[in-house]
């Protein structure tokens, strides 16, 4: 549906966009992230036809961003960081105005607006003048006319910002849903990473202008750990909590093991491999055949954030972050 192809933007001597390509199938929800000024916004801009590349290819449902340009806008719904609104107009004459300009046909446009108004939650202001609403409705407003037209394709940009939780958690309902029919594909880009964790099936993580991950974030996680790293909840007394974690540090691969706070009657454990190595099936098999009941164990990932700040950390960060770990290392401690 979406394809970036060696996709470059230059500002006279600033790179921003520097040789990315990525794909994005139909239907897919997407979090596209980066550090401020990495050059997301640049190439949203590029796919929605309001900058041209400098150099690359770029295409939405098989059109060229450059060579079919009103044909790629017919197929796009674009949020701003800033919703493209007009604060003189009436939030029901605004909406009205976008689908008249969208082409939305005139026996279906009150139908569409009184849809979009529902689906974000700007019925009860339909009637009053944009500038005199919140951040939070105007960000609603924003959303309705990126929608209007029943997009392909939806490229949101910090769609969420302004609203409150319980606006969150309905916008994020909506792009769910709006995804889930499998008639829209999604872009979101934001700064809320547990929302991306959320809503979105993949990631694509840009630094610099440079494409620096695109995948799952549970891939992620274990291509940057390489180690697995497990939680095992055991039914069993205080009494034999050195007795379990002897039988799994016991199990080929382990590195080591780690005892967290026990619950009443459950012992848990942090289980960490050796690179490379897989450990669930034999910790399962370490903790029944000892004749304990296995009540919980689950592979434990990197958090989105945890990703986010390895894969964008320049060296002068990671140097930082050394010398802070050094500093911080009680004395006799080898560095």
């Amino acid at each position: 549906m979406i394809k970036v192809e060696g996709l470059t933007k230059r500002y006279a001597r600033k790179i921003a966009v520097d040789n990315i390509s990525f794909e994005v199938e139909k239907g897919q929800i997407v979090g596209f992230l980066g550090p401020n000024g990495a050059g997301k916004t640049t190439t949203m801009r590029v796919l929605t036809c309001f900058l041209p590349p400098t150099a690359g290819k770029a295409s939405v449902a098989g059109f060229d961003v450059l060579e079919q340009p009103l044909e790629v806008k017919r197929r796009i719904g674009y949020l701003p960081e800033t919703p493209p609104v007009y604060p003189e107009m009436e939030v029901h004459e605004y909406l009205e105005f976008v689908g008249r300009i969208k082409g939305v046909p005139k026996e279906q446009l009150a139908k569409r607006i009184a849809e979009v108004s529902e689906a974000c939650a700007v019925s009860d202001v339909r009637k009053t003048l944009i500038g005199k609403l919140s951040k939070g409705y105007r960000q609603r407003v924003g959303l309705a006319q990126a929608i209007i037209h029943n997009p392909d394709v939806l490229i949101l940009d910090e769609p969420t910002a302004g609203l409150d939780p319980h606006q969150i958690i309905e916008t994020r309902d909506l792009i769910k849903g709006l995804a889930a029919r499998g008639d829209h594909t999604i872009i979101l880009s934001t700064h809320i990473l547990p929302e991306v964790e959320q809503t979105c099936e993949r990631v694509i993580i840009i630094a610099k202008g440079k494409l620096v991950a695109m995948d799952t974030v549970a891939n992620l996680t274990s291509r940057l750990r390489g180690a697995e790293t497990v939680a095992v909840e055991v039914v069993a007394g205080e009494s034999e909590a050195a007795a379990v974690q002897r039988k799994l540090e016991q199990v080929a691969g382990v590195s080591r093991v780690l005892a967290n706070q026990h619950r009443e009657g459950k012992l848990s454990f942090t289980v960490e491999s050796l690179e490379g190595r897989t450990i669930r099936p034999g910790l399962a098999r370490a903790v029944i055949e000892s004749g304990w009941n296995l009540n919980e164990l689950h592979a434990v990932g990197l958090s989105l954030e945890e990703i986010f700040l390895q894969l964008t950390a320049s060296p002068e960060d990671a140097k930082q972050e050394e010398a802070i770990a050094a500093a911080a290392a009680p004395v006799g401690e080898s560095q």
